[in-house]
């Protein structure tokens, strides 16, 4: 009997199944299946999963569906990679570096006085920006806080006088700044630093001779070291190691000259405060506790701004 030519098929008689495909890469033949969505991946579009391989798509649906890492006081987990530490110590050396720049008639290496700035002095810019309460300046000007140069308040926490005081500060940032910031998170990190060095000027300016400029990082600093160790208490941790450091930083402040008192312990103190805020907050209204009582102190320094203001113009 003669044989009948047609269509190949199955033992059924059914057409012959077809290999599957990517759904991404349609001229790629595959047999792996997304865990998820069911379609079929080939090996470029096969992502890791706890079971088995998923595709770019249900990656990316299931990262949004998952909430952010936070730290233990709310704060983001990119704090882990000191982006903020790392920003104010690059801030402080571009202002260095503004500082000795403005001082033409200077040293010629670096401006100020000493070798390179090394030994300390003041420049145009330190001039400009350092906390000030009321003098009168070589040109017959009057100037200061009480006249208006609030911004001098701020300012103040990025200028140093030479570069050994930038170099001692900032270490003590690198070694600060980046524990901290990996236990509060960036934003929450950075509103202590700021908060803290405003404190320690806000003392400077109610304590300091008016016709006495301060300036440096060392206002926010100390309130980092207050922090440090409020922080490691909520959390249970050791801090016998911090009281020494900051014991023998209370030493130099009374001890060395030129030092400003007023402006070290003013970050201390309100460094601790805020702190506290951050690490004592109701964990259910948290971030609203902590914005408030920030709030709370901005108020509370620029209330005192305005008092010590009223008794030097008065």
């Amino acid at each position: 009997m003669t044989e009948r030519s047609g269509q190949a098929g199955d033992a059924t008689g059914g057409p012959a199944p077809t290999t599957p495909v990517c759904y991404r890469h349609p001229d790629r033949q595959t047999y792996v299946r997304c865990t998820r969505c069911d379609r079929p991946i080939c090996p470029e579009c096969m992502r890791d999963a706890s079971v088995g391989h998923q595709c770019p798509e249900c990656v990316s649906e299931g990262r949004r569906s998952v909430r952010p890492a936070r730290t233990a006081f709310g704060g983001g987990a990119a704090g882990r990679q000191g982006y903020v530490t790392k920003t104010l110590i690059a801030l402080n050396v571009l202002v260095m570096i503004l500082s000795i720049t403005s001082d033409r008639g200077g040293d010629a290496a670096a401006g100020g006085s000493g070798f390179g700035g090394l030994m300390g002095g003041s420049t145009p810019l330190t001039d400009w920006g350092a906390v000030l309460g009321l003098a009168r300046f070589s040109d017959g000007t009057i100037g200061g806080v009480a006249e208006g140069e609030w911004y001098r308040l701020v300012t103040a926490m990025f200028l140093h006088y030479g570069v050994v005081h930038l170099l001692l500060n900032m270490w003590a940032l690198w070694v600060l700044g980046r524990t901290l910031e990996a236990v509060l998170g960036p934003l929450r990190f950075l509103a202590l630093y700021l908060i803290a060095g405003l404190g320690g000027n806000v003392a400077v300016y109610l304590f300091s001779a008016p016709n006495s400029p301060a300036v440096g990082a060392s206002t926010a600093i100390f309130g980092l070291f207050a922090a440090i160790f409020v922080i490691m208490r909520r959390l249970g941790r050791d801090t016998s190691a911090i009281v020494p450091i900051l014991v023998i930083n209370l030493i130099f402040t009374f001890t060395v000259p030129g030092i400003s008192v007023a402006g070290h312990l003013g970050g201390l103190v309100v460094g601790a405060l805020m702190a506290l805020v951050l690490a004592y907050a109701p964990r259910m209204r948290r971030t609203a506790f902590q914005v408030a009582g920030g709030a709370i102190l901005l108020v509370a320094l620029l209330g005192l701004v305005l008092v010590r203001t009223a008794a030097l113009t008065g």
